[in-house]
């Protein structure tokens, strides 16, 4: 057990997490100049962005590890991973809930659920794309949604969840329906089949 913690950099991504949430409940309403590439711009804001540092580091630490190896190891570690890709969703989320409570903030459960948004997300596309290509691939997640996420009015477009505000329940059930399709997706996977990018070379 301490191996894997080790290799899936467990501290690295506690320690991100918890600064993602700090900088985020300090700077994240401050708004980026992005410019929409359809309908108007809206407001994209620092919370929008750094959210996607939890998932990244989620895909880091899981890239680490010897893929062909860990497919025939004795240990359940994808059972592992997603536990603590879901342990980490639901602690972004549980200080997201007591930090809205404590001082009735809108940007706290932004980043609670974009996080766990972010990470449904790491986990559908890893089993597609491979960790390292499924990093890269989230990384375009807030750009493409900054430029083409708003609508006419500077609206967010609907599949745009993490553009919403924190009060926004569609937006919170879409993130929630994400982390769910992104477990089913790792669940399902085949043990031992490589990603769709490693059959295809």
């Amino acid at each position: 057990m301490i191996w894997w913690l080790k290799l899936r950099a467990v501290p690295a991504l506690a320690a991100g997490t918890t600064a993602t949430f700090l900088i985020g409940l300090l700077v994240g309403t401050s708004e980026l100049p992005v410019p929409a590439l359809a309908g108007q711009a809206g407001h994209f804001l620092v919370g929008h962005l750094i959210t996607l540092v939890p998932g990244v580091l989620l895909l880091y630490g899981t890239a680490r590890a010897d893929q062909r190896t860990e497919r025939i190891a004795t240990r359940p570690l994808s059972s592992w991973d997603t536990c603590l890709a879901l342990g980490t969703a639901a602690a972004a989320m549980a200080a997201a809930v007591l930090c809205h409570l404590l001082w009735r903030t809108d940007i706290a459960m932004v980043l609670g659920r974009n996080i766990a948004g972010y990470i449904g997300l790491a986990l559908l596309l890893a089993p597609v794309l491979g960790h390292r290509v499924a990093g890269a691939a989230l990384a375009t997640v807030p750009l493409i949604c900054a430029a083409a996420g708003w609508g006419l009015g500077g609206r967010p477009q609907p599949w745009a969840w993490l553009l919403y505000p924190g009060n926004s329940f569609p937006a919170l059930a879409l993130a929630g329906a994400t982390l769910c399709a992104g477990t089913a997706a790792t669940a399902l996977s085949e043990k031992g089949a490589s990603p769709l990018i490693a059959r295809i070379q």
